[in-house]
């Protein structure tokens, strides 16, 4: 009785592994049957994706296809604005930004899982990490891992922002000298990319001259960049430059003022950096200076009375 028992445990346990076995390779042949559908980029007129989309690439893009029917207008607008305003409009879509945050929460939470169970070192008998602290932590890598991509684009923004309003005076210096001596606006804003440092304002400059010369309309191609860059001074820039075209004027002194403005805004920005500076440094100076300080003053006090005492 009992062999029979065990013998029909036995086909129970090999059926139950028999199922479980059959269930996965149905779940592994539906992923690979649904990854296989998904069709190849034409990436040849876009441009390289950063480094952490290149090492990811393969599960974001199987995950944007997805995501493209579900992504409401609104926010695909609204994101694609703000790519276009990173220089990533070429680089990368709104779905794939998004499938790179859920691809980096998934990821995050798996390795943070791990990381957690690399630590546990209970021994049979002894009390390790809990299981709910293990989602916890795991919920937290993922909530990092989804995140992380819109700090990044953030502080991407930010870079961008602060050097294209550092560099914007000095190209308009430049536009306005070949302007003076007799260049045409086309000529002077080619002289400003020949010349000018490398960073944002040059790559835009020049992205304008490419428009213009496969036959954009100046004055569109202008609107364009600065619809991309959506910066009041550069619209401003773009804005009288267009209206003195129209109307006639000379555009010498128009693009003077503008840098003459340019310039001053500039040091103003500076002048409230400076006087925000002593601020910030209030919190690090009570919080880790002040503290050091008073240890290294009072220690030998300290150590003095207490030599006293004995």
């Amino acid at each position: 009785m009992e062999n029979l028992l065990l013998k029909n445990a036995n086909l129970v346990v090999a059926a139950f592994a028999l199922a479980i076995g059959l269930s996965v390779a149905l779940v592994a042949w539906l992923v690979t049957r649904t990854v296989a559908d998904v069709p190849e980029e034409d990436r040849e007129y876009k441009d390289p994706p950063p480094l952490g989309f290149r090492l990811l690439w393969y599960p974001i893009h199987w995950t944007s296809y997805f995501l493209g029917p579900v992504l409401s207008g609104k926010s695909y607008h609204a994101l694609l604005g703000k790519l276009r305003k990173a220089g990533l409009e070429y680089t990368i879509s709104p779905e794939q930004f998004i499938a790179a945050r859920i691809v980096g929460a998934l990821l995050a939470g798996i390795l943070f899982w791990w990381i957690v169970g690399s630590f546990d070192t209970a021994k049979e008998g002894e009390v390790g990490i809990g299981l709910s602290l293990y989602f916890e932590i795991a919920a937290a890598g993922a909530l990092f891992g989804y995140f992380y991509p819109a700090i990044w684009l953030r502080d991407l923004l930010a870079r961008r922002r602060s050097e294209l309003l550092k560099t914007l005076p000095f190209y308009l210096d430049i536009i306005t000298l070949c302007v003076e001596a007799g260049l045409n606006m086309q000529g002077a804003m080619g002289q400003a990319v020949s010349k000018g440092p490398k960073g944002v304002l040059r790559d835009e400059v020049q992205r304008v001259l490419r428009d213009i010369r496969a036959g954009k309309n100046r004055a569109d191609s202008m609107r364009a960049m600065s619809d991309r860059l959506n910066e009041p001074n550069v619209t401003s820039f773009t804005t009288a430059v267009i209206q003195a075209e129209l109307m006639g004027m000379n555009l010498g002194p128009v693009l003077r003022a503008q840098a003459d403005q340019r310039r001053t805004e500039r040091f103003l920005r500076a002048e409230k950096l400076a006087m925000e500076a002593p601020v910030k440094m209030l919190f690090p100076l009570i919080a880790f200076i002040f503290p050091c300080t008073f240890i290294v003053l009072f220690f030998p006090i300290a150590m003095k009375f207490m030599h006293e005492g004995v």
